[in-house]
């Protein structure tokens, strides 16, 4: 049982650490470097302005719904993930 905790949490931990590499480059690297990317256009736009306006913002909710996908997995995968009401009522 202590393995399997312990297995659980390093693949929680890994995609946290994960999740928040991803942030931090769609808050922060992409921005830095906006007026070298605006020498690129994306949808008509300079991709530093479409990052900073919609692109980043578009990346964030992406990131979210995967990472909650993924921490789904790892829950069921492990057997502690949240029973759904119906799930629940089947085994009552």
């Amino acid at each position: 049982m202590e393995n399997n905790n312990n297995e659980h949490w390093s693949r929680t931990r890994k995609l946290m650490f994960t999740t928040l590499g991803i942030w931090f480059v769609f808050s922060y690297v992409v921005h830095w470097f906006g007026n070298a990317l605006n020498n690129i256009y994306f949808l008509g736009f300079p991709l530093g302005f479409y990052m900073a306006a919609q692109g980043s913002l578009f990346i964030f909710v992406v990131l979210i719904f995967w990472m909650v996908n993924r921490q789904n997995k790892i829950d069921e995968e492990f057997g502690v993930h949240e029973m759904h009401e119906t799930e629940s009522n089947k085994e009552n």
